[in-house]
C-alpha cells in the first residue's frame, strides 16, 4: 500500500524543528529534507537540516519541475524536492514534510490525500518572546515574521489538524496521536481485517477437542 504524506507547518519560531526531531525519534517516518536559499543558522548542517543552495541552483530545479512545492518566505526560497518523496511513498513508507504554510497548501492542492498539521504558538506574544530570545534576527525581521505569523494563523482552518506547541511533550504526544489515528483508518487496516477473519485449522481442531472433552460438544 502506498505510504501516507504528512505535512507539518506553522509560523517561524513556533518550534517545528524541535517537534519534528522528537516525533522522528518515536515513530518510523521518511523525513523529506527541504531545499532553501537562506544561509544556515548556527548548528544547521547541509543535507541534514536543509539542502542549502544558491538562488540560481534553486531556480534551475524549478524549471525542471523538480519540486513537489516551493515558496518564497522572508526573502528566501524554500522547496521540497519531488523525487525522494515519490520514491518513499511508492515503497509504502509514510513521509513527513516540514515546510512553510504556502508550500503546505500547494501540496494539498496537488496531493489531496496529504494530511496537513498546523503547529500553533500559545499566543503571538509567546511567539515574539521565542523569536527575540533566539537572537538570530534584527527587530525589523522579527516584525515581518510576526506579521506573517498572524496571517498564517488566520488560515489555520484550512488544515486538517492543529497542535498547540506550549508544552513540548504534550505537543509531541498530540502529533503522534494524529499519526496513529490516520494509520488506523479502515482502508489502511485491510490486512488486519482479513487476518481477524482467518481461522487456523490446527488451532480450531485443538480447541474443538478441548470443548468436546469439557462439554461433550464443539460449542458451535
Amino acid at each position: 500500500m502506498r505510504g501516507r504524506l504528512f505535512v507539518m507547518t506553522g509560523a517561524s519560531g513556533v518550534g517545528k524543528g524541535t517537534v519534528r526531531a522528537k516525533v522522528l525519534e518515536r515513530t518510523r517516518l521518511f523525513y523529506s529534507i527541504s531545499m532553501t536559499t537562506r544561509p544556515p543558522r548556527p548548528g544547521e548542517r547541509h543535507g541534514v537540516d536543509y539542502y542549502f543552495v544558491d538562488r540560481p541552483a534553486f531556480e534551475r530545479l524549478i524549471a525542471e519541475d523538480g519540486f513537489l512545492e516551493y515558496a518564497e518566505y522572508v526573502g528566501h526560497l524554500y522547496g521540497t524536492p519531488k523525487a525522494p518523496v515519490e520514491r518513499a511513498l511508492a515503497r509504502g513508507e509514510d513521509v513527513l514534510l516540514e515546510i512553510e504554510v504556502q508550500g503546505a497548501l500547494q501540496v494539498k492542492a496537488k496531493v489531496p490525500e496529504a494530511i496537513l498539521i498546523f503547529l500553533l504558538p500559545p499566543s503571538l506574544s509567546e511567539l515574539k518572546r521565542r523569536l527575540v530570545l533566539r537572537g538570530q534576527d534584527p527587530p525589523e525581521k522579527i516584525a515581518k515574521r510576526l506579521a506573517r505569523a498572524e496571517e498564517e494563523i488566520r488560515n489555520a482552518h484550512l488544515f486538517d489538524y492543529v497542535v498547540v506547541n506550549d508544552v513540548l511533550e504534550k505537543a509531541v504526544g498530540d502529533f503522534l496521536a494524529i499519526l496513529t489515528a490516520e494509520r488506523r483508518r479502515t482502508p489502511r487496516m485491510q490486512a488486519h481485517l482479513e487476518e481477524a477473519l482467518r481461522k487456523d485449522p490446527l488451532l480450531e481442531e485443538e480447541l474443538d477437542e478441548i470443548l468436546r472433552r469439557s462439554h461433550g460438544g464443539t460449542g458451535h
